[in-house]
Protein backbone atom coordinates (compact mmCIF):
# COMPACT_ATOMS: atom_id res chain seq x y z
CA UNK A 1 0.00 0.00 0.00
CA UNK A 2 1.27 3.48 -0.82
CA UNK A 3 1.18 5.52 2.39
CA UNK A 4 3.03 8.42 3.97
CA UNK A 5 3.34 9.22 7.67
CA UNK A 6 2.52 12.78 8.78
CA UNK A 7 4.29 14.64 11.62
CA UNK A 8 1.58 13.74 14.16
CA UNK A 9 2.06 10.07 13.40
CA UNK A 10 -1.12 9.70 11.41
CA UNK A 11 -0.69 7.50 8.33
CA UNK A 12 -2.33 8.91 5.22
CA UNK A 13 -2.79 7.45 1.77
CA UNK A 14 -0.64 8.57 -1.15
CA UNK A 15 -1.69 7.42 -4.62
CA UNK A 16 1.23 7.11 -7.03
CA UNK A 17 0.59 4.98 -10.14
CA UNK A 18 4.23 5.28 -11.18
CA UNK A 19 5.48 3.00 -8.39
CA UNK A 20 6.38 -0.63 -9.30
CA UNK A 21 3.89 -2.09 -6.79
CA UNK A 22 1.04 -0.44 -8.68
CA UNK A 23 1.93 -2.31 -11.88
CA UNK A 24 2.37 -5.62 -10.06
CA UNK A 25 -0.97 -5.53 -8.23
CA UNK A 26 -3.08 -2.36 -8.28
CA UNK A 27 -6.17 -3.96 -6.75
CA UNK A 28 -5.44 -3.42 -3.01
CA UNK A 29 -4.80 0.24 -3.86
CA UNK A 30 -8.09 0.43 -5.73
CA UNK A 31 -9.93 -1.12 -2.77
CA UNK A 32 -8.45 1.45 -0.40
CA UNK A 33 -9.43 4.31 -2.70
CA UNK A 34 -13.02 3.12 -3.14
CA UNK A 35 -13.43 2.59 0.59
CA UNK A 36 -11.59 5.58 2.05
CA UNK A 37 -11.44 8.32 -0.58
CA UNK A 38 -13.30 7.48 -3.80
CA UNK A 39 -12.87 11.02 -5.23
CA UNK A 40 -9.21 11.52 -4.31
CA UNK A 41 -6.97 14.52 -4.96
CA UNK A 42 -3.55 12.94 -5.43
CA UNK A 43 -0.18 14.48 -4.60
CA UNK A 44 0.34 14.61 -8.38
CA UNK A 45 -2.40 17.24 -8.64
CA UNK A 46 -4.73 14.81 -10.43
CA UNK A 47 -8.24 13.90 -9.32
CA UNK A 48 -8.60 10.10 -8.99
CA UNK A 49 -12.10 8.61 -9.43
CA UNK A 50 -12.43 4.96 -8.43
CA UNK A 51 -16.06 3.87 -7.82
CA UNK A 52 -18.14 2.35 -10.61
CA UNK A 53 -21.07 4.79 -10.44
CA UNK A 54 -18.75 7.81 -10.30
CA UNK A 55 -16.60 6.56 -13.17
CA UNK A 56 -19.69 5.98 -15.34
CA UNK A 57 -20.93 9.49 -14.50
CA UNK A 58 -17.55 10.96 -15.42
CA UNK A 59 -17.28 9.02 -18.68
CA UNK A 60 -20.66 10.43 -19.75
CA UNK A 61 -20.08 14.03 -18.61
CA UNK A 62 -19.23 16.42 -21.48
CA UNK A 63 -17.44 18.72 -19.04
CA UNK A 64 -14.64 16.15 -18.83
CA UNK A 65 -12.74 16.45 -22.08
CA UNK A 66 -10.57 13.92 -23.88
CA UNK A 67 -9.11 16.62 -26.10
CA UNK A 68 -6.96 18.13 -23.37
CA UNK A 69 -5.54 14.94 -21.88
CA UNK A 70 -2.63 14.35 -24.26
CA UNK A 71 0.82 13.32 -23.13
CA UNK A 72 2.86 16.51 -23.20
CA UNK A 73 6.41 15.27 -23.72
CA UNK A 74 5.87 14.99 -27.48
CA UNK A 75 4.34 18.44 -27.68
CA UNK A 76 7.28 20.39 -29.04
CA UNK A 77 9.84 19.67 -31.66
CA UNK A 78 11.96 22.62 -32.78
CA UNK A 79 9.21 25.05 -31.83
CA UNK A 80 6.47 23.42 -33.93
CA UNK A 81 3.88 20.77 -33.04
CA UNK A 82 5.42 17.30 -33.18
CA UNK A 83 4.04 14.55 -35.44
CA UNK A 84 2.52 12.84 -32.40
CA UNK A 85 0.64 15.97 -31.31
CA UNK A 86 -0.52 16.58 -34.88
CA UNK A 87 -1.69 12.95 -34.95
CA UNK A 88 -3.51 13.25 -31.63
CA UNK A 89 -5.26 16.48 -32.60
CA UNK A 90 -6.99 14.67 -35.48
CA UNK A 91 -7.70 11.45 -33.60
CA UNK A 92 -11.18 10.26 -32.70
CA UNK A 93 -9.96 9.30 -29.20
CA UNK A 94 -8.87 12.86 -28.40
CA UNK A 95 -11.73 14.87 -29.87
CA UNK A 96 -14.87 16.24 -28.25
CA UNK A 97 -18.27 16.90 -29.81
CA UNK A 98 -19.17 18.09 -32.36
CA UNK A 99 -15.90 16.98 -34.05
CA UNK A 100 -15.96 13.60 -32.29
CA UNK A 101 -19.59 13.01 -33.29
CA UNK A 102 -18.82 13.66 -36.95
CA UNK A 103 -15.66 11.51 -37.04
CA UNK A 104 -17.26 8.58 -35.24
CA UNK A 105 -20.31 8.66 -37.51
CA UNK A 106 -18.12 8.51 -40.62
CA UNK A 107 -15.72 5.87 -39.26
CA UNK A 108 -18.65 3.70 -38.13
CA UNK A 109 -19.94 3.49 -41.69
CA UNK A 110 -16.80 1.53 -42.63
CA UNK A 111 -15.82 -0.04 -39.29
CA UNK A 112 -19.11 -1.75 -38.41
CA UNK A 113 -20.32 -5.05 -36.94
CA UNK A 114 -20.80 -6.67 -40.34
CA UNK A 115 -17.18 -5.97 -41.30
CA UNK A 116 -15.99 -7.39 -37.97
CA UNK A 117 -17.99 -10.59 -38.37
CA UNK A 118 -16.67 -11.06 -41.89
CA UNK A 119 -13.17 -11.18 -40.38
CA UNK A 120 -14.06 -14.11 -38.10
CA UNK A 121 -13.08 -16.97 -40.46
CA UNK A 122 -9.81 -15.25 -41.32
CA UNK A 123 -8.99 -14.77 -37.65
CA UNK A 124 -9.58 -18.51 -37.10
CA UNK A 125 -7.04 -19.20 -39.85
CA UNK A 126 -4.51 -16.74 -38.37
CA UNK A 127 -4.85 -18.34 -34.92
CA UNK A 128 -4.39 -21.85 -36.30
CA UNK A 129 -1.31 -20.80 -38.26
CA UNK A 130 0.28 -19.30 -35.14
CA UNK A 131 -0.47 -22.42 -33.08
CA UNK A 132 0.83 -24.69 -35.85
CA UNK A 133 4.22 -22.98 -35.50
CA UNK A 134 4.59 -23.71 -31.78
CA UNK A 135 2.58 -26.88 -31.26
CA UNK A 136 5.55 -29.19 -31.70
CA UNK A 137 7.85 -27.20 -29.40
CA UNK A 138 6.13 -27.91 -26.09
CA UNK A 139 6.75 -24.35 -24.90
CA UNK A 140 5.93 -20.81 -25.99
CA UNK A 141 5.66 -17.21 -24.88
CA UNK A 142 1.98 -16.44 -25.31
CA UNK A 143 2.75 -12.74 -25.75
CA UNK A 144 5.59 -12.84 -28.29
CA UNK A 145 4.53 -15.99 -30.14
CA UNK A 146 0.79 -15.54 -30.18
CA UNK A 147 -1.08 -12.55 -28.76
CA UNK A 148 1.17 -9.85 -30.29
CA UNK A 149 1.39 -11.16 -33.87
CA UNK A 150 -2.34 -11.95 -34.04
CA UNK A 151 -3.75 -8.37 -33.99
CA UNK A 152 -1.02 -7.10 -36.31
CA UNK A 153 -2.01 -9.78 -38.81
CA UNK A 154 -5.73 -9.12 -38.29
CA UNK A 155 -5.56 -5.34 -38.65
CA UNK A 156 -3.19 -5.60 -41.61
CA UNK A 157 -5.67 -7.88 -43.34
CA UNK A 158 -8.58 -5.63 -42.41
CA UNK A 159 -6.91 -2.53 -43.85
CA UNK A 160 -5.53 -4.34 -46.87
CA UNK A 161 -1.82 -3.95 -46.09
CA UNK A 162 0.22 -6.03 -48.59
CA UNK A 163 1.90 -9.09 -47.06
CA UNK A 164 5.37 -7.84 -48.04
CA UNK A 165 4.96 -4.68 -45.93
CA UNK A 166 3.75 -6.25 -42.70
CA UNK A 167 7.10 -6.80 -41.00
CA UNK A 168 7.80 -3.07 -41.21
CA UNK A 169 4.28 -2.38 -40.03
CA UNK A 170 4.97 -4.42 -36.90
CA UNK A 171 7.87 -2.10 -36.05
CA UNK A 172 5.80 1.04 -36.57
CA UNK A 173 2.93 -0.26 -34.44
CA UNK A 174 5.43 -1.01 -31.63
CA UNK A 175 6.48 2.64 -31.48
CA UNK A 176 2.98 4.01 -31.98
CA UNK A 177 1.85 2.15 -28.85
CA UNK A 178 4.11 4.45 -26.78
CA UNK A 179 1.71 7.32 -27.47
CA UNK A 180 -0.37 5.79 -24.66
CA UNK A 181 2.63 5.11 -22.39
CA UNK A 182 3.85 8.04 -20.22
CA UNK A 183 6.17 5.69 -18.28
CA UNK A 184 8.70 5.62 -21.09
CA UNK A 185 11.58 8.05 -20.76
CA UNK A 186 11.31 11.29 -22.70
CA UNK A 187 14.10 10.32 -25.11
CA UNK A 188 11.69 7.90 -26.77
CA UNK A 189 9.94 10.90 -28.27
CA UNK A 190 12.25 10.97 -31.28
CA UNK A 191 11.70 7.29 -32.11
CA UNK A 192 7.93 7.64 -31.74
CA UNK A 193 7.82 10.76 -33.88
CA UNK A 194 9.98 9.10 -36.54
CA UNK A 195 7.67 6.08 -36.62
CA UNK A 196 4.67 8.39 -37.01
CA UNK A 197 6.32 10.16 -39.96
CA UNK A 198 7.35 6.92 -41.68
CA UNK A 199 3.98 5.25 -41.20
CA UNK A 200 2.19 8.40 -42.37
CA UNK A 201 4.25 8.55 -45.56
CA UNK A 202 3.57 4.87 -46.22
CA UNK A 203 -0.18 5.32 -45.75
CA UNK A 204 -0.27 8.42 -47.97
CA UNK A 205 0.99 6.27 -50.84
CA UNK A 206 -1.32 3.36 -50.02
CA UNK A 207 -4.40 5.60 -49.74
CA UNK A 208 -3.55 7.23 -53.08
CA UNK A 209 -3.31 3.77 -54.66
CA UNK A 210 -6.67 2.74 -53.15
CA UNK A 211 -8.32 5.88 -54.52
CA UNK A 212 -7.28 4.75 -57.98
CA UNK A 213 -7.90 1.05 -57.43
CA UNK A 214 -10.41 0.37 -54.60
CA UNK A 215 -10.31 -3.04 -52.91
CA UNK A 216 -12.57 -4.86 -50.46
CA UNK A 217 -10.69 -3.52 -47.45
CA UNK A 218 -11.17 -0.97 -44.69
CA UNK A 219 -9.00 1.72 -46.28
CA UNK A 220 -11.17 1.68 -49.40
CA UNK A 221 -14.31 1.70 -47.25
CA UNK A 222 -13.04 4.68 -45.21
CA UNK A 223 -12.26 6.57 -48.42
CA UNK A 224 -15.80 5.95 -49.64
CA UNK A 225 -17.53 6.62 -46.29
CA UNK A 226 -19.83 9.62 -46.57
CA UNK A 227 -22.58 11.30 -44.62
CA UNK A 228 -24.50 13.36 -47.16
CA UNK A 229 -21.75 15.66 -48.52
CA UNK A 230 -19.34 15.05 -45.63
CA UNK A 231 -16.39 12.67 -45.71
CA UNK A 232 -13.09 12.08 -43.92
CA UNK A 233 -10.28 14.46 -44.82
CA UNK A 234 -6.91 13.09 -45.89
CA UNK A 235 -5.44 13.72 -42.43
CA UNK A 236 -8.43 12.09 -40.74
CA UNK A 237 -8.05 9.03 -42.96
CA UNK A 238 -4.38 8.75 -42.04
CA UNK A 239 -4.99 9.16 -38.33
CA UNK A 240 -7.86 6.66 -38.26
CA UNK A 241 -5.67 3.99 -39.86
CA UNK A 242 -2.66 4.73 -37.66
CA UNK A 243 -4.53 4.77 -34.37
CA UNK A 244 -6.39 1.60 -35.32
CA UNK A 245 -3.01 -0.11 -35.19
CA UNK A 246 -1.76 1.54 -32.02
CA UNK A 247 -4.91 0.96 -29.96
CA UNK A 248 -6.21 -2.20 -31.63
CA UNK A 249 -2.98 -4.10 -31.16
CA UNK A 250 -2.51 -3.19 -27.49
CA UNK A 251 -6.08 -3.99 -26.49
CA UNK A 252 -6.02 -7.45 -28.08
CA UNK A 253 -2.51 -8.35 -26.89
CA UNK A 254 -3.48 -7.57 -23.31
CA UNK A 255 -6.94 -9.14 -23.50
CA UNK A 256 -5.41 -12.47 -24.56
CA UNK A 257 -2.35 -12.28 -22.30
CA UNK A 258 -4.18 -11.13 -19.17
CA UNK A 259 -7.04 -13.51 -19.90
CA UNK A 260 -4.82 -16.56 -20.23
CA UNK A 261 -2.90 -15.68 -17.06
CA UNK A 262 -6.19 -15.37 -15.17
CA UNK A 263 -7.43 -18.73 -16.46
CA UNK A 264 -4.18 -20.52 -15.69
CA UNK A 265 -4.27 -19.12 -12.16
CA UNK A 266 -7.87 -20.36 -11.74
CA UNK A 267 -7.79 -23.99 -12.94
CA UNK A 268 -11.41 -24.71 -11.98
CA UNK A 269 -12.61 -21.89 -14.21
CA UNK A 270 -10.25 -23.04 -16.96
CA UNK A 271 -11.70 -26.56 -16.81
CA UNK A 272 -15.22 -25.16 -16.96
CA UNK A 273 -14.37 -23.40 -20.24
CA UNK A 274 -12.59 -26.46 -21.66
CA UNK A 275 -15.67 -28.55 -20.98
CA UNK A 276 -18.04 -25.96 -22.44
CA UNK A 277 -16.46 -23.92 -25.27
CA UNK A 278 -19.83 -22.22 -25.86
CA UNK A 279 -19.18 -20.33 -22.62
CA UNK A 280 -16.47 -18.29 -24.37
CA UNK A 281 -18.47 -15.10 -24.97
CA UNK A 282 -19.41 -14.76 -21.31
CA UNK A 283 -15.90 -15.85 -20.33
CA UNK A 284 -14.24 -13.09 -22.34
CA UNK A 285 -16.50 -10.47 -20.74
CA UNK A 286 -15.47 -11.70 -17.29
CA UNK A 287 -11.78 -11.76 -18.25
CA UNK A 288 -12.11 -8.19 -19.53
CA UNK A 289 -13.62 -7.17 -16.20
CA UNK A 290 -11.20 -9.11 -14.03
CA UNK A 291 -7.93 -7.88 -15.62
CA UNK A 292 -8.92 -4.95 -17.82
CA UNK A 293 -6.43 -4.12 -20.61
CA UNK A 294 -7.22 -0.42 -20.17
CA UNK A 295 -6.94 0.55 -16.51
CA UNK A 296 -7.09 4.34 -16.57
CA UNK A 297 -8.74 6.96 -18.79
CA UNK A 298 -7.38 10.50 -18.69
CA UNK A 299 -9.67 13.52 -18.87
CA UNK A 300 -9.45 17.29 -18.26
CA UNK A 301 -12.21 19.38 -16.70
CA UNK A 302 -13.23 22.08 -19.19
CA UNK A 303 -15.75 23.39 -16.66
CA UNK A 304 -16.18 22.88 -12.93
CA UNK A 305 -18.35 19.92 -11.93
CA UNK A 306 -19.36 17.90 -8.89
CA UNK A 307 -18.87 14.15 -8.62
CA UNK A 308 -19.36 12.09 -5.48
CA UNK A 309 -19.85 15.19 -3.35
CA UNK A 310 -16.59 16.85 -4.39
CA UNK A 311 -16.02 19.75 -6.77
CA UNK A 312 -13.53 19.29 -9.59
CA UNK A 313 -12.37 22.72 -10.72
CA UNK A 314 -12.05 23.76 -14.33
CA UNK A 315 -8.64 23.00 -15.85
CA UNK A 316 -7.70 20.12 -13.54
CA UNK A 317 -6.73 16.66 -14.86
CA UNK A 318 -8.76 13.60 -13.89
CA UNK A 319 -7.93 9.89 -13.91
CA UNK A 320 -10.88 7.52 -14.24
CA UNK A 321 -9.89 4.13 -12.80
CA UNK A 322 -11.65 1.62 -15.04
CA UNK A 323 -9.76 -1.24 -13.40
CA UNK A 324 -11.05 -0.17 -9.99
CA UNK A 325 -14.62 0.35 -11.22
CA UNK A 326 -14.56 -3.19 -12.59
CA UNK A 327 -13.73 -4.51 -9.10
CA UNK A 328 -16.35 -2.43 -7.26
CA UNK A 329 -18.46 -4.71 -4.99
CA UNK A 330 -21.39 -2.29 -5.27
CA UNK A 331 -21.67 -3.29 -8.94
CA UNK A 332 -20.11 -6.77 -9.05
CA UNK A 333 -20.80 -9.20 -6.16
CA UNK A 334 -17.58 -10.82 -4.90
CA UNK A 335 -15.59 -8.79 -7.47
CA UNK A 336 -12.17 -10.32 -6.76
CA UNK A 337 -13.44 -13.78 -7.72
CA UNK A 338 -13.11 -14.87 -11.36
CA UNK A 339 -16.49 -16.25 -12.41
CA UNK A 340 -16.88 -17.11 -16.09
CA UNK A 341 -20.64 -17.48 -15.62
CA UNK A 342 -21.09 -14.05 -14.01
CA UNK A 343 -24.45 -12.57 -15.13
CA UNK A 344 -25.20 -8.96 -16.10
CA UNK A 345 -21.51 -8.14 -16.55
CA UNK A 346 -21.66 -4.44 -17.43
CA UNK A 347 -17.93 -3.84 -17.11
CA UNK A 348 -16.11 -0.71 -18.30
CA UNK A 349 -13.14 -2.36 -20.01
CA UNK A 350 -14.01 -0.57 -23.26
CA UNK A 351 -15.15 2.62 -21.57
CA UNK A 352 -18.65 4.07 -21.74
CA UNK A 353 -20.47 6.99 -23.30
CA UNK A 354 -19.47 8.64 -26.57
CA UNK A 355 -15.90 7.35 -26.38
CA UNK A 356 -16.90 3.68 -26.02
CA UNK A 357 -14.26 1.74 -27.97
CA UNK A 358 -15.15 1.62 -31.67
CA UNK A 359 -13.05 -1.53 -32.13
CA UNK A 360 -14.48 -3.45 -29.17
CA UNK A 361 -16.23 -5.93 -31.46
CA UNK A 362 -13.01 -6.85 -33.24
CA UNK A 363 -11.12 -7.23 -29.94
CA UNK A 364 -13.86 -9.49 -28.58
CA UNK A 365 -13.87 -11.72 -31.67
CA UNK A 366 -10.08 -12.11 -31.55
CA UNK A 367 -10.15 -12.81 -27.82
CA UNK A 368 -12.90 -15.41 -28.11
CA UNK A 369 -11.23 -17.31 -30.96
CA UNK A 370 -7.71 -17.04 -29.54
CA UNK A 371 -8.49 -18.15 -25.99
CA UNK A 372 -10.77 -21.01 -27.00
CA UNK A 373 -8.22 -22.25 -29.55
CA UNK A 374 -5.36 -22.10 -27.06
CA UNK A 375 -7.09 -24.14 -24.39
CA UNK A 376 -8.62 -26.67 -26.80
CA UNK A 377 -5.50 -27.28 -28.91
CA UNK A 378 -3.03 -27.07 -26.01
CA UNK A 379 -4.99 -28.59 -23.11
CA UNK A 380 -1.90 -29.21 -20.94
CA UNK A 381 -0.97 -25.51 -20.69
CA UNK A 382 0.95 -24.61 -17.53
CA UNK A 383 2.64 -21.42 -16.37
CA UNK A 384 6.44 -21.46 -16.34
CA UNK A 385 6.55 -18.75 -13.65
CA UNK A 386 4.22 -17.77 -10.83
CA UNK A 387 5.34 -14.13 -11.05
CA UNK A 388 5.27 -12.92 -14.66
CA UNK A 389 6.50 -9.38 -15.20
CA UNK A 390 3.95 -6.65 -15.84
CA UNK A 391 4.77 -3.81 -18.20
CA UNK A 392 5.32 -0.42 -16.57
CA UNK A 393 2.40 1.51 -18.02
CA UNK A 394 -0.11 3.33 -15.85
CA UNK A 395 -2.89 3.35 -18.46
CA UNK A 396 -2.59 -0.12 -19.99
CA UNK A 397 -2.24 -3.38 -18.05
CA UNK A 398 -0.32 -6.06 -19.87
CA UNK A 399 2.47 -8.58 -19.48
CA UNK A 400 6.03 -8.35 -20.78
CA UNK A 401 5.94 -12.09 -21.41
CA UNK A 402 3.84 -15.13 -20.51
CA UNK A 403 5.98 -18.27 -20.85
CA UNK A 404 4.07 -21.55 -20.74
CA UNK A 405 4.64 -25.25 -21.33
CA UNK A 406 2.13 -27.66 -22.82
CA UNK A 407 3.95 -30.82 -23.85
CA UNK A 408 4.93 -31.73 -27.39
CA UNK A 409 2.27 -33.01 -29.70
CA UNK A 410 2.69 -36.72 -30.33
Amino acid sequence: MQTVASQNGKVTFKFNPFLPEFHTDPYPIYTHLRTEDPIHMSSLGIWIISRYTDVVQALRDPRLSSAQSHISRYSRQQGTPSPVVSLSSQCLFFRDPPDHTRLRRLASKAFNARVMEEMRSRIVNFVNELLDRVEGAGTMDIIADFSRPLPVRTISELLGIPEADRSQLKQWSHWLAHIFDPMKSSNLGEEVNQAVLEFRDYLIDLIAERRQHPQKDLISALIQARDEQDKLTEDELLVTCMLLFASGEETTVNLIGNGMLSLLRHPHQLEKLKENPLLIQNAVEELLRYESPLQICGRTAIDSLEIGGKTIRKGLPVFLLLGSANRDPEQFPDPDRLDLTRPDNRHLAFGDGIHYCLGSGLARIQGQIAINSLIQRLPALQLQTDTPEWRENIFLRGLQALPVTFGKRR
